[in-house]
């Protein structure tokens, strides 16, 4: 469907996760899908995971990229604190990290509230109609590996 390239080193690995009220999955399946579509390995952590939990992960194997979707409109309230706990792990300061969906219960979400998730430690906040293909313009800039690291360095 979207047009991709294989790394040749193997795929970079993306976290996916939700904030801990959000128990919707479709989300998270449909990014796990596009991820991979794009050559990335995903690890999807599935609906409301608690911030311990995702730093659990994160901290277990870094990835090139966490990735927070949430559709429940509470995604403004949650995600910062979310943020602002990756970015006190040294170890995870510069893994890109993206927020999108539907971020607060009006839908329409404005700049305040792109500000305030970018603020707190988000890279990029993706809404709207301009989600997935921000998605992918963001996929296509990241480097292949962080740090210039292997997938094989990764798992080790």
């Amino acid at each position: 469907m979207y047009p991709h390239h294989q790394l040749p080193d193997g795929p970079r690995h993306a976290v996916l996760t939700t904030i801990a009220s959000d128990s919707h999955t479709w989300n998270l399946l449909f990014l796990q899908l596009l991820l991979e579509e794009q050559g990335w390995e995903v690890t999807n952590l599935g609906a409301c995971v608690p911030v311990g939990a995702l730093l659990e992960e994160v901290t277990a194997r870094t990835p090139d990229l966490i990735v927070v979707s949430t559709v429940n409109g509470h995604g403004a309230e949650e995600a910062p604190g979310l943020a602002r706990a990756v970015r006190a792990v040294p170890a995870l300061a510069e893994v890109p990290l993206v927020v999108g969906g539907k971020l607060d219960t009006s839908g329409c979400t404005g700049p305040d509230v792109h500000a305030a998730l970018t603020d707190a430690g988000f890279d990029a906040v993706l809404t709207g109609a301009g989600a997935v293909p921000g998605l992918l313009a963001l996929l296509d800039g990241l480097p292949e590996h962080r740090h210039g690291r292997s997938h094989a360095d990764a798992v080790r």
